[in-house]
């Protein structure tokens, strides 16, 4: 058993399981249906080809959030038309995204497969995003394939979010949300149902099931925390500094 783990980072991401019409939101975290859309686009399955997804299914997968996003939106203005092509009407709407935030997603799996995904996602077939089109993946997404279970390397890999967001956390330690499918954390009882198992992404009409979702906390040291009493044995003289000038 191997994992593949990458980073999904940059100024925006959005992964919506729920959203239709006009208003479009995002989860907090990157879903089932996206990630396992990243690597069938990596692969170069095509959207209608849902017999070739079905050959995902055995990964595990599992995101710890390192970067908390902050939740954004963008005013659009889009054309819609008839069947015929004729020009019907304009409508508003509302794009909900994630910015600046980091995850560190670990995919499971038998090596046959993880060695497919792992090839195809270091040459894609199609452009990867992060959830939408206007979000494209950063160049050193892919960190690596590694021996052992996704839960093992989020407990195993160091706090990845940005330096500026660490030296702004004041705590010693840090408490990271991790999220998995089931599979990864059979005993864990803090579990929801979720719909983002995809079955199709055909734009004819895309579907999703259930999956159970288990969730737990990963406790982090923070590399930038100093505590108050090495704060207070700081010595601070300013006119000590301006007269060394």
């Amino acid at each position: 058993m191997r994992t593949i783990v990458m980073i999904f980072k940059g100024p925006l991401q959005s992964y919506g399981t729920g959203s239709h019409f006009e208003i479009r939101h995002t989860d907090n975290y990157p879903s089932r249906s996206a990630i396992l859309g990243i690597i069938a686009a990596a692969i170069g399955i095509r959207r209608e080809e849902s017999s070739q997804l079905e050959e995902l299914d055995g990964l595990k997968i599992a995101v710890r959030v390192d970067q908390v996003g902050h939740m954004t939106n963008d005013y659009q203005i889009a054309a819609k038309h008839k069947a015929s092509g004729d020009f019907e009407r304009n409508y508003v709407t509302r794009r909900y995204y994630l910015e600046d935030a980091v995850f560190v997603v670990a995919v499971e799996g038998e090596d046959d497969l993880i060695d497919q995904s792992y090839e195809a996602l270091k040459h894609p077939y199609f452009q990867l995003f992060c959830g939408r089109r206007s979000c494209p993946m950063t160049y050193d997404f892919l960190q690596g394939i590694y021996t052992g279970s996704a839960i093992e390397q989020l407990h195993q890999l160091p706090w990845m979010a940005a330096e500026w967001y660490q030296r702004r956390m004041r705590q010693e330690e840090i408490r990271l949300d991790i999220y998995a499918d089931q599979a990864c954390l059979p005993n864990n009882r803090q579990k929801s149902l979720r719909r983002d198992e995809p079955k199709s992404f055909s734009q004819l009409g895309r579907q999703h099931d259930f999956r159970f979702e288990v969730h737990e906390n990963f406790v982090v040291k923070n590399p930038y925390w100093i505590s108050q009493r090495e704060i207070s044995e700081t010595e601070h003289d300013a006119f000590a500094a301006l007269s060394e000038e």
